[in-house]
């Protein structure tokens, strides 16, 4: 729209309602679906998490890269024992070094307490809803991937085929075609919600990388991590993922592992005890 009303000659509101009119007539733009509250509630209560946990990630690391710079190495440690591993490494150091570096900690506690409280929260909501524990019977798919998905779609029958959640969330990649000689598929297209888009790959990177279970789903990952790569393969299975957890909403049935191919054949060549 911007750069549209920027190739009239002249700036003025008059101007301005005309192009926008004209712009509207030609149906480019679509009404804009408006969540009701409680999902705006849950998308505030994951943003507000993310942000501290982002936070509380920034600040151990500038401690470890000050400790660093004097020969202090904290090492692998987890976060309960991280104030206390810090400590005591600035036991016997400079005045002004340790005061410099309590202050930090301190700032930490108060960030890392609060995230607790927002986490504590929010394993209660998916504790008490019966949507996001069905999701989550998918492998990979853990408390933030539901309740996240299950805000971005806020209601399932917005959309008539799961097919098109993929594309929704912009993880289908994009077309250019010009002419005859000219057709082919660039990146992915990254539209829509971005927390759904990133919770959806994180999940689908966790059952690639992280889940041993066998499913369906899993097997055709690897597959396709072979012929391009794995971060292809993670897009590929984020998009299927959404389909697939869309459908599970809508069906109100729980996840099934499935059976490929090779498995089918190998069930029936087993032979009889």
């Amino acid at each position: 729209m911007r750069v549209s009303l920027s190739t009239m000659r002249n700036k003025t509101d008059r101007d301005d309602a005309r192009g926008v009119a004209r712009m509207m007539r030609l149906a480019w733009y679509r009404a804009v679906h408006v969540k009701n509250i409680e999902m705006q509630k849950m998308r505030s209560l994951l943003a507000n998490r993310k942000l501290l946990k982002r936070k509380l990630i920034d600040i151990e690391n500038h401690i470890r890269g000050t400790l660093r710079a004097c020969g202090l190495m904290v090492g692998a440690v987890g976060r309960g024992g991280y104030e206390a591993r810090v400590r005591e490494l600035i036991e016997h150091g400079d005045p002004v070094f340790t005061m410099m570096i309590e202050a930090m900690l301190e700032v930490r506690r108060a960030i890392f307490e609060g995230y607790e409280r927002l986490h504590k929260v929010l394993l209660q909501v998916v504790q008490h809803d019966a949507i996001c524990r069905r999701l989550m019977t998918v492998p990979g798919v853990g408390l933030v991937a539901a309740l996240s998905f299950k805000v971005g779609v806020d209601g399932p029958l917005r959309f008539a085929r799961s097919r098109t959640l993929g594309a929704h969330f912009g993880l289908t990649p994009r077309g250019h075609q010009s002419g005859t000689s000219i057709d082919y598929e660039g990146r992915i297209t990254k539209q829509g919600d971005v927390a759904v888009r990133e919770a959806l790959c994180e999940a689908a990177a966790s059952l690639l990388l992280r889940v041993r279970k066998w499913s369906a789903l899993r097997a055709w990952g690897p597959r396709i991590a072979k012929r391009s790569s794995m971060l292809c393969a993670i897009v590929a299975v984020a998009r299927k993922l959404a389909g697939i957890l869309h459908r599970m909403w809508v069906g109100e049935t729980d996840f099934h592992v499935g059976f490929g191919a090779k498995a089918t054949q190998r069930l029936r060549l087993k032979p009889a005890k």
